[in-house]
């Protein structure tokens, strides 16, 4: 890994208008990158410049603001390939976000590929995203939901996972990263495993795309869905790529304008992909804006930010560690910037309110993951994350905080 000291933060500090901010008369200390990731100014611009200059409909004008924002859009599909590792544009598919990615899936195994008595596999540490559309498709088609367990560290249960692997299992849908722990998986080795049964893998990068190179096609995974506003892109728009094989089997997740070939009353032809999947005007903007977020990241030293990240979960952690009575939910050996706590007789609520009022913006909740929690007997916890533009100031104004709450409350 790359020496966390080369990476120019303070540099790209600039690149973000909104962490030069003031909130509640303190410098904002922005510690929730897991719920959404804040805009460089290059991606504030590029959406301004679009609806200010640019603005119109794709795929079915021939004047010239029509064919320009057409070709921005269709632009990004490639370029969205390229940022994850994927070799063919029309396996790009535009939607609303990582949510609606996995449900497009969800939909497509209910109606074309799941039957009773069928299994889906997920793991306990997976984001409500990727577990209500698959008890929804198990409901639909009495198929049935089987879950790989949580070790006491937050890490996967490999053992269990390989005996929950069957003749029966058509799909695992896993998490790369969760976003209330910040453990990662080992989704090559998830992926080996249910290939070596020629059982399809879905995987969930909305935390991982932020944070660490991804390359599809080395991973080997079939599906994989990630959010533009985690990549610091707008919010709105997202990602779902797909080997071609999978997608041309799936039909269509919606229906209406620009998702067809011919219709009559007696009758529609689709488009093939990735047209198929994209019914009506989509969000122009927001793809436009997330070519602006893959330029900037791309013009990152991402292993360097990477390691500088690494960095500052490792004095986060230690310092945090060092406050009697916290208590970290979630030490698996491999993770990403975040940190979940909890302090003795301290509801998480009132850990994110009192340090609100130090500048310092953290996550309280279950964090869409109510069943991880509930594993580890906790109804919620207050999140830390990191991103590459926070420094070792954010993290001493958040052990600072949480000093002076613990000094309050005790």
């Amino acid at each position: 890994m790359s020496d966390p000291k080369t990476f120019d933060y303070r540099s790209v500090r600039k690149d973000f208008p909104i962490l030069a901010s003031q909130v509640r008369g303190k410098p904002l200390t922005y510690l929730d990158n897991a719920a959404t990731g804040q805009k460089p100014l290059a991606v504030v611009e590029a959406v301004q410049r679009y609806y200010a200059l640019e603005n119109s409909n794709i795929h079915r004008g021939i004047h010239y603001l029509s064919e320009k924002a057409t070709d921005a859009y269709e632009a990004t599909r490639g370029k969205t390939a390229a940022f994850i590792g994927a070799t063919d544009p029309d396996e790009i598919i535009f939607v609303r976000g990582t949510t609606e990615g996995i449900n497009l899936v969800a939909h497509g195994f209910s109606n074309a590929i799941l039957q009773a008595g069928d299994e889906i596999l997920i793991s306990h540490m997976e984001h409500h995203a990727n577990i209500v559309p698959w008890q929804i498709a198990a409901e639909r088609t009495g198929a049935v939901l089987k879950v790989i367990p949580v070790l006491d560290d937050g890490s996967l249960d490999m053992e269990a996972y390989e005996d929950l692997l069957s003749e029966r299992t058509k799909l695992v849908s896993i998490v790369h990263i969760s976003n209330a722990l910040g453990s990662i998986n080992p989704v090559e080795a998830v992926i080996e495993k249910a290939h070596a049964r020629g059982i399809p893998v879905l995987v969930d990068g909305a935390q991982s795309s932020p944070h660490m190179p991804i390359n599809v096609a080395a991973m080997g995974c079939d599906f994989f869905v990630f959010s533009g506003h985690k990549v610091f892109g707008p919010t709105g728009i997202g990602v779902l790529w797909g080997k071609r094989e999978w997608l041309e089997r799936l039909p269509p997740y919606q229906s209406g304008g620009d998702m067809i070939e011919k219709v009559d009353f007696e009758g529609t032809t689709y488009k093939g992909i990735p047209g198929k999947f994209e019914a009506g005007t989509p969000h122009i903007a927001g793809v436009i804006g997330l070519s602006a977020a893959i330029d900037y990241l791309q013009g990152l030293d991402r292993s360097a930010a990477l390691a500088h990240e690494g960095a500052l979960l490792q004095a986060a952690t230690e310092q945090l560690s060092a406050i009697d009575g916290l208590r970290i939910i979630g030490t698996a050996a491999k993770k990403a910037s975040v940190v979940s706590f909890l302090i003795d007789e301290v509801h998480p609520h009132d850990i994110g309110t009192f340090l609100d009022a130090d500048g310092v913006a953290v996550r309280a909740g279950h964090h869409c993951a109510m069943p991880l929690l509930k594993r580890f007997g906790v109804p919620a916890t207050a999140r830390a994350s990191f991103a590459f533009y926070n420094d070792f100031e954010d993290v001493e104004r958040l052990v600072s905080a949480v000093s002076k709450l613990k000094r309050f409350f005790t």
